[in-house]
């Protein structure tokens, strides 16, 4: 299975010390060297930073299309537009993307694609996680992840963790 994954999952499930789902439900995640350098640029140092530097099952690629990067770049920042293409080169099975711009440019590319809120999902359904919530809870008050409340709700419903009314 070929992953290719974007900054803000990597950064976001660090931050929560919960980097390890992306191994355990993908094994290797690729990353484009715009996303290497967002999350290692020393300026500015974020969750993940070291990880991606020593782990060892977290490779980063070149991507080879300036051309459509340089393209996508119009309408997203340079690390979605070199996860987007180094998906498309690489076959990726899927792209691993949460703003939402990014994933419409990725489905009108015919890339399938999931952020964290679906990470989670699949980590519980897996039995990789006992539960959601926590995790959900940690991204939004920890690492400042904004998920909106019909979202949140809709998502603990789908993983029996609560009852909407």
């Amino acid at each position: 299975m070929i992953i290719v994954s974007d900054t803000s999952p990597i950064n976001n499930l660090a931050a929560i010390n919960h980097l390890h789902l992306l191994n355990q439900l993908y094994g290797t995640v690729l990353i484009p060297e715009a996303v290497y350098r967002e999350l290692t640029d020393p300026n500015f140092p974020v969750a993940g930073a070291t990880e991606v530097q020593i782990f060892d099952w977290i490779q980063t690629r070149a991507v080879s299309d300036r051309t459509l990067v340089e393209a996508l770049n119009n309408k997203l920042d340079i690390g979605k537009a070199e996860a987007i293409v180094l998906a498309v080169e690489m076959q990726a099975d899927q792209v691993l993307i949460d703003e939402r711009r990014g994933r419409l440019v990725a489905s009108r590319l015919n890339l399938r694609y999931t952020g964290i809120v679906g990470l989670l999902v699949e980590a519980k359904s897996r039995g990789l996680i006992v539960e959601v919530k926590p995790l959900l809870d940690a991204l939004i008050n920890e690492a400042g992840f904004w998920v909106a409340e019909p979202l949140y709700n809709s998502v603990l419903q789908l993983v029996n963790e609560i009852e909407l009314p």
